[in-house]
């Protein structure tokens, strides 16, 4: 089982710049940094991320014995503790989150927790990850490109950034368990069983192609799989839109 270290903050700049940092230093598997507000937070791609106090920031250091290429399984796992820690916040079990790939969590499809991933890789391996996770608690952004809520507007009003964390850490850490011991197939099912838009036609931008198909779920890798009229095509990297693009 995985022991978290928590290091709290009230302000930091980034969650995932201050484990970078420790990471460099030594610091163990499973380091945890929580601020309550973040002046630079970041998505996925050098995206902004509103970062106001009221919403969970949180970044988990990981050490895995693993080759480079197994790196986005964390992401997974990352994002299905999040889903499950965003249905905890409804004592009365009406929310059941969803997962759009590779790592947004959704409440009737508007985001409320995205995560980001980033490591440094070796020739013989993961030397680190840091995986960020934002959970829009109190407050949500009203001017993103895509629907966007948060935990008291979809009616879970008495939510905290600190019960978020709590659950959350319980959550990865029962999973980090499950992915240890067999692998990340176990971690693919009950992702997908969450996944947003399967077997539905979706949009995918790769680049500067602009690709439309059937989300048909995802390979042992993570990997989107897409039927197109081309066949399947496995995407590694990639913007999924709510429809074709």
């Amino acid at each position: 089982m995985i022991a978290f270290h928590l290091n709290r903050y009230d302000r930091l700049a980034s969650t995932s710049d201050e484990i970078r940092r420790l990471a460099e230093t030594g610091a163990p598997n499973g380091t945890v940094v929580l601020a309550r507000q973040q002046t630079q937070g970041r998505g996925r791609v050098g995206r902004a991320w509103s970062s106001p106090a009221g919403n969970l920031h949180l970044s988990i250091l990981l050490r895995p014995e693993l080759p480079a290429r197994r790196i986005a399984e964390l992401g997974f796992l990352a994002g299905l503790a999040a889903a499950e820690a965003v249905d905890r916040a409804f004592a009365d079990g009406s929310v059941h989150a969803t997962l759009k790939w590779p790592n947004d969590v959704r409440i009737g499809g508007a985001k409320i927790a995205g995560i980001l991933l980033e490591s440094e890789l070796l020739a013989e391996g993961i030397a680190w990850a840091a995986v960020g996770i934002g959970i829009n608690v109190a407050h949500h952004p009203d001017d993103t490109p895509y629907p966007a809520t948060s935990l008291h507007q979809a009616g879970a009003a008495s939510a905290t950034p600190d019960g978020c964390a709590a659950a959350l850490l319980d959550r990865f850490g029962r999973w980090w368990e499950v992915w240890s011991r067999r692998g990340f197939e176990p971690v693919r099912a009950a992702w997908l069983a969450r996944a947003d838009q399967l077997g539905q036609v979706i949009g995918v931008r790769v680049g500067d192609r602009h690709l439309s198909g059937r989300f048909d779920g995802i390979g042992a890798d993570g990997a989107l799989l897409l039927t197109t009229d081309a066949g399947q095509q496995a995407i590694t990297a990639g913007e999924v839109g709510a429809a074709p693009i």
